[in-house]
């Protein structure tokens, strides 16, 4: 009987899997970090789907970067916390478009798309709900599920950002924003250069609301040149 060989990352090294008794101690860490976050409390006292929405609230109030009547795509936007703050700023004139792998329950003036952000297809059904409109902000939260080996996981959300930003080239309007999480490390030296030349300004930020000891942030993109 042959045995199943480790999986390798994308640079061919094998990547180490966590044992049950790992995910076991792993997931009564993340309750009990879960029951004394005070973050996880105020969104249940707020009406908040999910204690994220407060890196939103948290960057919009120092970059002011939403605004009403705008029409903003939240990528990666299950449970719909950053959907809710950004529906709330935009107002009933404006439009929010989110779009995950995960339903996502309705929330007034937001529509949600259902389907993988990488697959073409559901990148033109987006692109259908946009028609011949620019869009003001894009938002990506999005984040590729962890192996647990460093270089794959960066990897693998370099390649959500870079083609979150590829969208966004094609369907911001000139003045746009983009904002997007990326790991610690910031994003790829040749991406970073690529948003430099395209917006007036970009630059990396880190909410309170991101844990101390998560290693994502944020690169703000503002001013897009078209």
């Amino acid at each position: 009987m042959s045995s199943k060989k480790p999986p390798k990352s994308p640079t061919g090294k094998i990547t180490k899997l966590k044992s049950r008794a790992e995910r076991t101690q792993s997931q009564r860490s993340w309750l009990l970090r879960q029951l004394n976050d005070p973050y996880v409390k105020s969104a249940k006292t707020e009406g908040y789907r999910s204690r994220a929405a407060y890196k939103l609230k948290e960057l919009n109030e120092k970059y002011r970067f939403l605004k009403k009547d705008m029409l903003v795509i939240d990528l990666g936007a299950a449970p719909g916390g950053w959907s809710q703050i950004a529906a709330d700023i935009v107002g009933e004139k404006g439009k929010v478009l989110g779009i995950d792998l995960s339903p996502i329950d309705a929330l007034p003036n937001v529509t949600f798309i259902q389907g993988d952000f990488l697959d073409v297809n559901v990148q033109e059904s987006l692109k259908g709900y946009i028609g011949a409109d620019k869009v003001d902000v894009i938002l990506s939260d999005m984040a590729a599920l962890t192996t647990g080996h460093a270089n794959t996981d960066h990897l693998r959300i370099i390649l959500l950002v870079e083609t979150a930003f590829a969208f966004s080239l094609n369907h911001l309007k000139v003045g746009g924003v983009f904002v997007a999480k990326v790991f610690q490390g910031g994003t790829e030296g040749s991406l970073l250069n690529e948003m430099k030349l395209r917006f007036y300004k970009v630059f990396h930020a880190k909410p309170n609301a991101s844990r101390s000891d998560s290693k994502e942030i944020y690169v703000i993109a503002t001013g897009f040149k078209g």
